[in-house]
């Protein structure tokens, strides 16, 4: 019997980046993954320009919301497969234990909110530029050939995370595989090629 692989996306406040990811993947590819985001500092409620770029085609918006990383640390928590981190604060050694011995990825997303308030055309662009680069970063995790199929639940991660180092836009490390004891996970650097254009606005917001 095949399961979905789950992903849990972190950043600090859980209100731009990691919710835009986890939507993004839950759309892009909802029947091979469950997503999910959470970060240490949840904001009271969803960033109005994140939700504004997911607004045109993205499903099942009314589920996203920001969570604290506590809520996947107990013991009845999903077990995660991946956990990746959107930004250096919550990577690493800032990092809770989250249960399962996930991989844990980090992907360089730039905050838009980093360097102060613009005009709001400024602000527009900067959310515009940080939802395509996530765009690409998401398409290309989905694209990994070890992620191709719906997760076994005997799921080998060993064997995927060396599948990587062959000849993938991924520059992957072993991962442990799955056991009983929580454990942080191994950390894997994720920095894909672009493979998904962006659209002439967000080349415009240069």
């Amino acid at each position: 019997m095949s399961r979905k692989y789950k992903v849990l996306f972190l950043c600090r406040d859980n209100s731009i980046r990691s919710i835009i990811a986890e939507a993004l993947l839950r759309e892009l590819a909802g029947h091979r993954f469950d997503a999910f985001s959470a970060g240490p500092e949840p904001a009271a409620r969803l960033h109005p320009l994140a939700v504004a770029q997911l607004r045109p085609g993205i499903s099942g918006r009314a589920v996203l919301s920001p969570k604290s990383w506590l809520e996947f640390t107990g013991e009845w928590a999903p077990r995660m497969d991946i956990v990746i981190a959107l930004d250096e604060f919550v990577g690493g050694l800032h990092a809770p234990v989250f249960p399962g011995a996930p991989a844990f990825v980090y992907w360089t997303i730039t905050d838009p909110l980093v360097g102060g308030h613009g005009s709001a055309d400024e602000q527009a662009c900067l959310f515009d530029k940080t939802f395509w680069q996530i765009v690409r970063q998401v398409s290309a995790l989905i694209e990994l050939p070890q992620y191709a199929q719906p997760a076994s639940n005997h799921a080998n991660l060993v064997d995927a995370a060396n599948a990587a180092n062959a000849g993938n836009t991924v520059n992957a490390v072993n991962v442990a595989s799955g056991g009983a004891k929580p454990v942080r996970g191994t950390a894997v650097r994720f920095e894909a090629a672009a493979i998904v254009p962006a659209p002439s606005s967000a080349a415009a917001c240069t």
